[in-house]
């Protein structure tokens, strides 16, 4: 296997002997001899749905009978976490590791491209003789060798970016027949997303039936835009929901959103889309050996019914982090089953691995752990650990901003930033007893000093451990492979202090050239009112071309460009009388054979 990296200014080139990677043992006894004992194994996340989101959790306005049911059969880890925004959580589970590691700080500008040299389950399962897929809102990059694609999935029907109706893709997508890449080209599909995704998994589950599967699910849905059928929402709009329609425990809500119908509606029709899943599975006789997974990728989007819990999305409070998962093996789990245990998105990878009967390749360090015996009910010996979560804006974390981190009995955390260089005597710390206080009412960090000191350079050490693996750069853009020609960059990707998704936004794309050659460079933009001037700059040589009103797309002279690790690609728009530039939407940066 090979696995490419552009990470520091530089191209590397990582060769993982298979032989030495996948063993295939468990317990000592090889697996691979038996190939057709092994489980299937599908991952399904949704995005921005939140715990409360569920009837089975409490909520009994939204209709999710398929999932409610799935809940029954299934074993329930309890106290499980991810990140408080998608992309984090995204790399986290492909690679159990956090995601500081591999690169992934946020969800834009440049801060959701995956280095390459990380390990995927889906390489590893892949090697193993797996037959891999995704289907759905990749999030880790969207040029080579940083798609779905290049990093383990032999089928892949995704959106660019983070979501069909951003920056990364055309600008007049949709949640209804939307435009999508399939195994790296893009395509015009028929049907609303969630159904268009769950059409090509069955499909792929008929033809590979016979064979070991992994399938990556991540739905787009119900991440905003609301775009949802009128069918779904409109009942829902017809309830006229109050907060007095939902159970008041904790944090009890204060109002409801518009979009909270819209919302649910998209809840439904991913329960629908399940429903056909299962019906899919029971058909083929694939039910009893196929492991399938359910959680979600953060808290709701919205100041919705989230079980009592305290904030949302964005958050690193239990509104934000904590997720439903629900594991159903019928083959090997107990149904009903409960693991009170905590657990996180790191430990998605080697649990999976396990199950699967496929060893962790030697050379990858992970920071989860296998918890398929707490998931069997087993009696382990299992030490107490802790997990951390960070987000927050910007190109790198800042020490103390907007963290968490979980013992399984207590929880430290602040939410808001902190001045440079502060120190942790100037940091009004939360603490909280999550065995008798799991919704966060009462913070007792004055009533103890010591473990807020003890858990705070717990923390100290893990941001400065995670920062050392590849730093905080980006990794670059690779042009002119024959991979991928032309590559498309996007405002999802570009950086820079007034890098935006605003139409005057203004940034530039971090890229790499490994081999030279001559290019052409188009650009689509906001059409200037008055007449412009288009730039270029690249390898210090700057191109102009002169535009006229109401120009939307051009493009400039060819250009002869260098092999370089490292170099910066800038394109904006200066317009007559206007006081400040602005950027392109999209370049399309073409070598020319």
């Amino acid at each position: 296997m090979i696995k490419r990296s552009a990470s520091r200014g530089t191209i590397v080139m990582v060769a993982i002997a298979a032989a030495i990677v996948f063993s295939m043992r468990a317990g000592g006894r090889s697996l691979a001899a038996d190939p057709d004992s092994r489980p299937n194994v599908i991952l399904i996340v949704t995005d921005d749905q939140g715990f409360g989101d569920l009837g089975v959790h409490g909520n009994s306005k939204i209709k999710t009978p398929n999932l409610d049911k799935f809940a029954t059969e299934s074993v329930e880890a309890e106290s499980f976490y991810v990140c408080p925004v998608c992309a984090p959580t995204r790399a986290a589970l492909m690679t159990g590791r956090y995601n500081y590691r591999t690169g992934v700080t946020d969800t834009y500008l440049g801060r959701a491209m995956m280095h390459t040299d990380e390990v995927t389950v889906a390489e590893i399962l892949s090697a193993a003789g797996y037959r891999t897929a995704i289907f759905g809102k990749w999030h880790l990059g969207d040029s080579y060798p940083m798609r779905s694609g290049d990093q383990g999935f032999s089928e892949s029907l995704v959106h660019a970016g983070g979501g069909l109706c951003q920056p990364s893709g055309p600008r007049d997508n949709s949640y209804f027949d939307p435009s999508l890449l399939h195994n790296g080209k893009r395509v015009k599909t028929k049907g609303y997303c969630s159904d268009v995704f769950t059409d090509a998994m069955l499909k792929f589950i008929v033809k590979h039936r016979k064979e070991s599967f992994f399938i990556y699910l991540p739905f787009n849905c119900p991440h905003g835009p609301y775009q949802i059928a009128d069918e779904y929402y409109k009942p829902y709009e017809a309830m006229n929901l109050k907060p007095s329609d939902f159970p008041a425990p904790g944090h009890p809500l204060k109002g409801i959103p518009k979009n909270t119908t819209r919302g649910y509606g998209m809840v439904q029709n991913i329960d629908d889309n399940l429903g056909r899943l299962f019906e899919k599975l029971d058909e083929l006789g694939l039910a009893e050996n196929t492991i399938v997974i359910f959680f979600t990728d953060n808290g709701p989007n919205g100041a919705r019914y989230n079980a009592g819990m305290r904030a949302y999305k964005g958050s690193v409070y239990e509104g934000g982090i904590r997720t439903c998962f629900f594991v159903r093996w019928p083959a090997q789990l107990k149904p009903g089953g409960k693991v009170r245990k905590i657990a996180a998105h790191i430990d998605i990878l080697p649990t999976i691995l396990e199950a699967c009967g496929v060893d962790i390749p030697d050379g990858v360090k992970l920071d989860g752990r296998s918890i398929l015996p707490l998931l069997k009910g087993e009696k382990v010996d299992w030490p107490d650990r802790r997990l951390y979560v960070q987000w927050h804006r910007g190109d790198a974390p800042e020490l103390y901003r907007a963290f968490a981190a979980r013992s399984q009995k207590y929880k430290l955390l602040h939410t808001g930033g902190v001045k440079p260089g502060s120190t942790p005597a100037d940091v009004n710390f939360e603490l909280y007893d999550m065995e008798s206080d799991p919704l966060e009412t009462k913070n007792i960090a004055a009533e103890h000093p010591d473990i807020v000191e003890k858990m705070c350079k717990g923390y100290e050490a893990w941001l400065a451990d995670v920062s050392r693996d590849h730093g905080y750069e980006a990794p670059r853009i690779l042009i002119g492979t024959p991979h991928e020609n032309p590559v498309i960059l996007t405002r999802q990707d570009w950086r820079g202090p007034a890098a935006s998704w605003r139409p005057k936004g203004l940034g530039y794309w971090e890229i790499a050239v490994p081999t030279g050659g001559r290019f052409e460079v188009s650009c689509s933009s906001t059409a200037p009112k008055r007449p412009a001037v288009a730039h270029l700059k690249v390898q210090g040589i700057e191109l102009t071309t002169k535009l006229r009103p109401g120009t939307a797309e051009y493009k400039f002279d060819l250009i002869d460009l260098k092999p370089s690790p490292a170099e910066r690609l800038e394109t904006w728009i200066a317009e007559e009388g206007a006081a400040k530039p602005y950027g392109a939407h999209h370049v399309f940066v073409k070598r020319c054979e």
